[in-house]
């Protein structure tokens, strides 16, 4: 696999709005809202290297949706271990049944929004907001004004809400996916309409000029094959009654097309899945969630290595996670050895790298989304120690830059299985032929062998002087061995290597 950058692949940091406003206010003993966000607060954002910032949730949820959030059983039993103690005030609704596309009051309104991103410009962050494509909530205007932009019908159909609307009453379906039930607090946009798509683009369109990129929640659902499979039990239908032709072209196309052309540089992040990745990407976003490698990467599978080769070039339209708000926290999923392991491996290849909100300090307990504050929790100083390293050493090295390629492993000796516990990646910006780095991690709870050769420019003719970023360790070799037999690795369980190679 061989990709080129002319820039550093991007690295996006995911804060939950609500969540961090009232964590700060906490801190600082006063309201906080998106004016008042603290300087020192964004310079740790800048000097940690994001460059991209989502505010998640940034957008209102409205009372009737919020209700539901309030008296769903499971997540009432969700929020006591949560957030032991919750009172009903403590409940602000799920961010993804939004009501409307503008920044509410109780976080400063638009115009603070417009401010900060000016403060993240001066950083050289850009700002990332939510789009959630799929449905509204059930307190959206277009509900009442505009319900024949939904799923829906004029006589009760499963998992619907009634609504009142200005033409009469209708019944409109939750938002849902086709594997689970519908989410209660939402309502579901008919994609096989045209009136909808047009009016889903002008929406995009508003938010794209107060942003620079947005997530897409489950993205995959606009796809044309997808909807009509989730849909095919209630059938769109005109005012007579009579079912209208869905449209045929691909709704993301359309609509990154049409956004793009007015903001050429907006961003376009997919949270996908079901292998519809690629699919995606072929339709425009620039990057889609890599979910298989967090699978991977999470229950310690030595497939790692075969994957990445497999995505081949497609690496660089991944983004690469170990968290985000819909996952449990990484720290208590596994062992800290296996952390550091992955954490530098997701930080280290092409495309977008994304960290989480709590990820930095060592969360343990999920954060549910409907939430508006967070338990305490003290810090882990391991896994502190460990993300300060790793942010501070990868700047230093070709990462991100020029040329990655993901190198294949031979066995150390015959019947030696061990090497296809290694993920080799190897970076060297072009044109420097006396330096490059390679990560070396060891995915296996047992220590592991193997051959790999090294493909950089300029190792022929040459010594080599390799050290490890993240430890003392330090070696010779000869750049003929290394184009030829390679380099030999004899790591300890879930190693985290990050050597620089210099010509000596």
């Amino acid at each position: 696999m061989s990709a080129s950058s002319s820039s550093t692949s991007p690295l996006l940091y995911e804060v939950y709005v609500r969540q961090w406003l009232h964590a700060l206010s906490v801190k600082t003993g006063r309201e906080i809202d998106l004016w008042a966000v603290p300087e020192d607060e964004l310079d740790i954002w800048a000097r940690r290297g994001f460059t991209h910032v989502w505010l998640m949730g940034i957008w209102p949820t409205g009372q009737k949706s919020r209700h539901q959030a309030v008296e769903h059983p499971d997540l009432r039993k969700a929020y006591d271990e949560a957030l032991p103690g919750w009172g009903e005030p403590d409940v602000v609704g799920s961010p993804y049944a939004v009501s409307a596309y503008n920044v509410p009051p109780s976080l400063g309104g638009d115009e603070a929004l417009y401010a900060l991103r000016k403060r993240f410009a001066e950083r050289g962050i850009k700002l990332i907001l939510d789009l959630v494509p799929n449905h509204t909530g059930l307190d959206h205007a277009w509900a009442i004004q505009k319900p024949h932009l939904y799923v829906g019908s004029p006589t009760p159909i499963a998992e619907s809400a009634k609504i009142r609307g200005v033409h009469g009453d209708r019944y409109i379906a939750h938002g849902k996916d086709p594997y689970f039930d519908g989410w209660t607090d939402t309502l579901q946009i008919d994609y096989r309409r045209r009136e909808t798509r047009q009016a889903m683009i002008e929406q995009i369109e508003k938010i794209a000029a107060r942003c620079d990129g947005v997530r897409c929640d489950m993205a995959m659902l606009a796809l044309n094959e997808v909807f009509a499979k989730t849909w095919a039990h209630v059938p769109a239908m005109n005012p007579q009654g009579q079912p209208i032709e869905a449209c045929a072209d691909e709704f993301w196309w359309t609509a990154i097309g049409a956004v793009k052309r007015k903001f050429p540089n907006f961003l376009f992040l997919a949270e996908a899945y079901w292998d519809l990745e690629d699919r995606l990407c072929e339709l425009g976003f620039d990057f889609a969630y890599d979910k298989r490698l967090y699978d991977l990467l999470l229950h310690g599978d030595w497939g790692v290595s075969g994957h990445l080769r497999h995505l081949g070039d497609k690496n660089n339209k991944r983004a690469h996670f170990l968290e985000n708000h819909d996952e449990p926290r990484a720290n208590a999923c596994v062992p800290f050895a296996a952390h550091k392991a992955a954490a530098l491996l997701t930080l280290s290849l092409p495309g977008m790298r994304f960290l989480h909100d709590g990820q930095l300090e060592g969360r343990r307990r999920f954060a549910r989304i409907q939430l508006g504050r967070t338990a305490v929790e003290e810090k882990d100083a391991a896994v502190v120690a460990l993300y300060a390293q790793l942010l501070e050493a990868l700047p230093k090295t070709a990462i991100g830059r020029g040329q990655c390629q993901i190198l294949e492993t031979q066995p150390g000796w015959e019947g030696n299985p061990s090497h296809h516990a290694f993920t080799l990646v190897q970076w060297q910006v072009p044109g420097d032929a006396s330096s490059f780095d390679v990560v070396v991690v060891n995915h296996s709870r047992d220590r592991a062998q193997c051959w790999a050769r090294l493909t950089a420019q300029g190792l022929r003719n040459g010594k080599w002087t390799l050290s490890d970023r993240l430890s003392s360790e330090k070696h010779e070799r000869d750049g003929e061995e290394l184009l030829g037999k390679g380099l030999f690795l004899d790591t300890p369980p879930h190693a985290a290597q990050l050597f620089s190679f210099k010509r000596s």
